[in-house]
């Protein structure tokens, strides 16, 4: 490149010197004049390509979106502008300076007479066609309104009306349909070319002046004819006139002595372009090396611009990684440096956020595996008491999997109405951060459900709240309750127990000491009232011991066993009771875990119940009912007695609570306790629209065998 420009350079300016030595030795002008033109018009052509090539190389690098193209083109553009603007100012000042100069050599009065002669002839010839043309237009628009035969025979006729020589109409393809013409002599007119028809096609006019011969000319007018319906194809009018003999003499004579004075002036006109195209060189050599430099400029400076300018598309990118830097001493390597610096920091800014980030996402994944595999209940409120998370724990223990309340105000849940009112008002009565209630929820024909609630305000910093944290303590509370009937039950049996012997002993004494003593309805009296103390001490002993059961339950020694071969073991005992027992077991139920004997004391105290329900029934029926349900086993009795009643049935598995005249109230407190032990569940329900029903759940044999439980209430006793 650098050697081209060279070569060019030192080959214009011998070129330049040549011309100027020329241009002063009129001699060499003449000798040398067409070599000398032809080496300036080479050199030209050679730099208006070498610029073109270097505008073309930028503008592919442009189209290519290489990456600071935009700016060194711009660069580039700036510079030349810069340099060709005065150059060509220059260039036009001293080309109309040197033509001036010339033309005042020569008597330019004869030359403007004969060009305003040869204008002159021009602009008459141009008249002459312009009417023609007129004709032209009139004729095509009258033809236009015609049909195609009226066209034919009114063709002639505008001829004659317009004054027109020759008319003739062609169609599209330049077929003749049909011509007028006033010359008998000429039947068929000139045929237009192909390039005029297509001419007239597209112009809808097109007018021109012909040479007929070496002095005759000839005006030709096409005109498009365009038709009044649709559906027709246009035609093509074409008039022709020749031009007068005296005119076309005229202005022959004009032009050919016109011709003479150009030859003459030849010395003229080629002294005027041999300056004109050193002009030329010099301007084209002026710009070339104004390009170059610019083109360089643009390089140098846009370097570290396209530099700075990638780099911070990738920084917007989220791009950190440190750019090549330019090192110089001026500001332009000074700001990229400083760049390099900048991304360095920047990344590591950036590292250090991600990091941070996934320190943060591991810990919310944390708390949120946390929150999602804990067993309690987690409600998470906005400031407004609206819903924004619940946990699984929650879902499991409501047995909801709250639709329609998440995003929606507790105290206006559409279910759970007890529960979202009592955490509005628990938070509007406490004056305290936090706050603790137990609350009960009740379940249509089952046991109530107890919830132990706590709340806490969420801190402003992570933009406020609250969260309730609630367990389902029903167990518990029933556990409770339970371990401390068993220590009731335990002291009592204790209590009574001991004076229950001496009683019956001191009754059957005063029996055997005075019996033969008294006579009569003294020793009747005697004995009714010695026999009232030992029946009465028997049926205590009975409760006592009842007492010592509940209190002193052995844990159970869990093994697989038959449930329906159990219960009809069980049923057996039950074939002289007065009610129809109605078994339904499920065919091939596979076995559970559980201790024989507490399970046999399980249905014998489910079929006693049932049978004291129905005492006053005069039909009475029993169901016993055996199915698998949610992997366990179920065994399911009713009847159709009177039902548990509302007021008790919360409170149906406490020991002491019956409504049997001469019940203790330990028959369903002791099957749940059992029940608890082998780790199931038990249901009642009132049946509609008359009886009850109790639901057994155990364990089946094919799962986990359960774990003994750490402590038993027994161990209390």
């Amino acid at each position: 490149m650098k050697a081209l420009v060279v070569a060019a350079a030192s080959f214009g300016g011998i070129l330049l010197f040549l011309l100027a030595s020329a241009s002063a030795n009129t001699a060499l002008f003449a000798r040398h004049y067409p070599w000398l033109l032809g080496l300036n018009a080479g050199v030209a052509v050679s730099l208006l390509a070498l610029i073109a090539w270097q505008l073309h190389v930028m503008w592919r690098e442009h189209r290519a979106q290489v990456f600071g193209s935009r700016l060194k083109l711009r660069l580039m553009l700036m510079f030349g502008l810069m340099a060709v603007v005065p150059g060509v100012l220059i260039y036009a000042v001293s080309v109309q300076f040197v033509t001036k100069s010339i033309e005042t050599w020569f008597d330019v009065r004869v030359e403007k007479a004969l060009e305003a002669g040869l204008n002159l002839g021009r602009s008459a010839l141009d008249s002459l066609l312009e009417d023609l043309a007129a004709k032209g237009q009139t004729m095509a628009l009258e033809l236009g309104e015609r049909s195609e035969a009226q066209r034919r025979l009114e063709l002639n006729r505008l001829r004659e009306q317009n004054g027109v020589q020759s008319a003739a109409l062609f169609s599209n393809s330049g077929e003749l349909l049909a011509t007028a013409t006033g010359e008998l002599a000429t039947l068929l007119p000139a045929q237009p070319t192909a390039e005029q028809l297509r001419r007239a096609r597209s112009e809808h006019r097109y007018a021109v002046i012909e040479s007929s011969g070496e002095r005759d000319l000839t005006l030709r007018v096409l005109v498009t004819v365009l038709p009044s319906g649709l559906g027709t194809e246009p035609r093509i009018l074409q008039l022709t006139e020749p031009v007068p003999s005296t005119l076309a003499v005229n202005a022959d004579s004009v032009q050919t002595v016109y011709a003479d004075y150009q030859e003459l002036s030849l010395g003229r006109e080629g002294l005027t372009r041999i300056y004109a195209m050193t002009l030329t060189l010099t301007v084209l050599l002026a710009l070339f090396a104004a390009i170059a430099l610019a083109f360089v400029l643009a390089r140098r400076l846009s370097a570290p611009l396209s530099i700075l300018a990638e780099g911070t598309q990738a920084v917007a990118a989220g791009d950190y990684t440190p750019r090549q830097a330019v090192y110089s001493r001026d500001e332009l390597g000074v700001l990229t440096r400083s760049f390099k610096q900048m991304t360095s920091q920047l990344d590591e800014a950036r590292r250090d956020n991600e990091r941070h980030r996934a320190e943060l996402e591991a810990a919310r994944a944390y708390l949120e595996s946390i929150l999602a595999n804990l067993s309690a209940g987690v409600l998470v409120f906005d400031h407004r008491f609206v819903l924004r998370t619940v946990n699984n724990g929650a879902l499991t223990i409501l047995a909801d999997d709250f639709t329609g309340l998440l995003g929606e105000v507790a105290a206006a849940w559409p279910r759970q109405q007890v529960l979202g009112q009592t955490i509005c008002d628990a938070f509007a009565e406490s004056d305290r951060m936090e706050w603790q209630e137990q609350i009960e929820l009740d379940h249509p024909g089952g046991l109530p459900q107890i919830l132990l609630l706590r709340g806490s305000q969420l801190p402003a910093g992570s933009h406020g709240g609250y969260v309730v944290v609630f367990d389902d303590v029903t167990r518990l509370v029933a556990a409770q309750r339970s371990a401390a009937w068993g220590e009731v039950a335990r002291r009592l049996a204790h209590e009574i127990k001991n004076p229950l012997t001496p009683i019956q002993l001191s009754a059957e004494r005063l029996q055997m000491k005075l019996a033969d003593r008294l006579a009569g309805a003294d020793a009747e009296m005697l004995a009714r009232s010695t026999q009232t103390i030992i029946t009465q001490v028997q049926a205590m002993k009975h409760m006592v011991n009842d007492f010592s059961d509940y209190a002193r339950m052995p844990a159970p020694n869990l093994a697989a066993v038959d449930l329906n071969a159990l219960v009809g073991e069980v049923l057996g005992l039950y074939e002289t009771s007065r009610a129809t027992i109605e078994p339904q077991l499920a065919a091939n139920l596979p076995p559970v875990w559980g201790d024989t004997t507490q399970l046999r004391q399980i249905i014998h105290n489910l079929l006693r119940n049932a049978e004291d329900a129905q005492e006053a029934a005069d039909s009475p029926y029993i169901s016993i009912c055996t199915r698998c349900s949610e992997n366990m086993a179920e065994m399911t009795v009713g009847d159709r007695g009177p039902g548990f009643p509302a007021e008790i049935i919360a409170r149906v598995f406490e020991p002491y609570v019956t409504t049997k005249v001469r019940g203790t109230g330990l028959g369903l407190a002791i099957v749940k306790k059992i029940v608890d032990e082998h780790h199931g569940r038990v249901r009642i329900n009132n049946r509609q629209p008359v009886g009850a029903e109790v639901s057994i759940l155990l364990p089946l044999a094919s799962q986990p065998a359960p774990r003994r439980r750490a402590s038993h209430l027994s161990s209390e006793a």
